[in-house]
């Protein structure tokens, strides 16, 4: 079974794909990260938008938590995202 295969049989659009692929390519051996939105778009070449609707379609689909994040004054952060063994 390969790395993706879980990925590319749950009917997700490319969009979500792609971003579960750099998540999973950034995320540790905890399988967290928390690169910001706006860092991904860059990185992969999307809107942000195109992300946000990735992520969502990730969470919904069940391979992905997401967490928000808040600094010391209440300020948000970037969220922290925690990949999921295969729904």
């Amino acid at each position: 079974m390969g790395y993706f295969d879980s990925v590319y049989a749950a009917d997700l659009p490319h969009r979500a794909v792609t971003v579960y692929m750099y998540l999973k390519n950034r995320a540790g051996k905890d399988r967290q990260c928390f690169p910001a939105i706006r860092t991904i778009a860059a990185d992969l070449k999307l809107s942000k938008r195109t992300v946000e609707r990735a992520l969502c379609d990730l969470e919904q689909a069940g391979f992905l938590l997401r967490e928000h994040r808040f600094r010391t004054k209440g300020g948000k952060s970037s969220n922290l995202y925690r990949l999921l063994d295969d729904p």
